[in-house]
């Protein structure tokens, strides 16, 4: 198993990075400690890289303008997502309980498995957003729930949902 360092670009601040290998089938997780902030950090991935396992709980994300990522069993509880532009972005298994994303650009987003409850989303642009779940052979682990999250105002068109807990009928 290899790890590519060109893999994530980090300008305008230091980061180190250590590779954890895991057991066969599981891959690697990339562990990162940075100086900056986390919306810089979010801003800094390539397009196409892999955010595995990392907390941005309760953390200013305000504006943060992302890439095309993929994020992997992280968690944005009670994060400040706020008018933050994260088009394109594949979000599995993640945790959004009570997270601000007002005003977000959430365009052609993947949201499998993902914990949406009580999250605001008002005002957000959710067009072409695809809530659906992810096969773990626990039902219900694994499907998204939006149970309580305020879509009021929200851009739904071409929404695609499949297997959602608490989606307004």
């Amino acid at each position: 198993m290899t790890w590519a360092p060109g893999k994530i670009a980090t300008p305008g601040f230091a980061v180190s990075a250590k590779v954890v290998m895991r057991p066969a089938g599981i891959g690697m997780m990339l562990a990162m400690a940075r100086d900056g902030t986390s919306a810089q950090l979010l801003g800094s991935f390539r397009d196409g890289a892999v955010v595995k396992r990392r907390s941005f709980d309760g953390q200013n994300l305000a504006t943060a303008r992302a890439g095309q990522l993929w994020f992997d069993r992280c968690s944005f509880v009670s994060a400040d997502l706020r008018h933050a532009t994260l088009d394109g972005c594949s979000f599995k298994m993640c945790d959004f309980r009570s997270a601000d994303l007002r005003g977000a650009s959430l365009r052609g987003a993947s949201f499998g498995g993902c914990d949406l409850r009580d999250a605001d989303l008002r005002d957000a642009d959710l067009t072409g957003v695809r809530l659906d779940f992810v096969n773990t052979g626990a039902h219900p682990h694994g499907l998204t729930n939006v149970t309580g999250a305020n879509f009021a105002g929200a851009r739904l068109r071409d929404v695609q949902v499949d297997r959602v807990i608490g989606w307004p009928e």
